[in-house]
């Protein structure tokens, strides 16, 4: 029996229809610039069962809050307060963890890997130094995302292996 395969970076279309699905507005997601952690993005952390580190998403607070909003059906007015300050209220971080829960299906599949969701740091919250290193990481996809009726923001996915 072979081992199974590491996870493969998701295409855009992928993670459109996936954010679309999850928060029932329409998603535009195009090539974007590589977010680092001086952009200070909550970062999801994806482990597979012997808890090793297999990939992160790095969300940017515009992203995050614009998310939250379409699923929570927020007014954008609070939310751009949130972006200004650039700080996500527990509401908007519990809302993102949903949506990275169900990102994880990105990173499943047949014959890879399972990941699940670890854990997720809010913008700005020191990260350990591993996951800190996988940031910079190159195996990546980093894209640009609006939402409908909302704004843009900007997300990356970075794979361990």
């Amino acid at each position: 029996m072979t081992a199974p395969a590491p996870a493969l970076l998701p295409n855009p279309k992928d993670v459109r229809d996936l954010i679309e699905g999850l928060i029932g507005k329409d998603v535009t997601v195009g090539a974007g610039d590589p977010l680092s952690l001086n952009d200070k993005p909550a970062v999801a952390v994806y482990v597979d069962p012997t808890m090793a580190t297999t990939a992160l998403v790095l969300v940017d607070v515009p992203l995050a809050a614009w998310c939250a909003g379409a699923f929570a059906l927020l007014p954008k007015g609070g939310l751009e307060d949130a972006i200004d300050e650039g700080e996500l209220s527990d509401m908007h971080l519990e809302v993102l963890y949903e949506v990275v829960n169900v990102m994880a299906a990105l990173f499943n599949g047949g014959g890879i890997t399972h990941s699940k969701l670890y854990k997720l740091y809010a913008p700005g919250e020191a990260l350990p130094g591993d996951i800190a290193g996988l940031a910079a990481a190159f195996n990546r996809i980093d894209l640009d995302a609006e939402v409908a009726g909302y704004g843009k923001g900007a997300l990356s996915i970075v794979l361990a292996h």
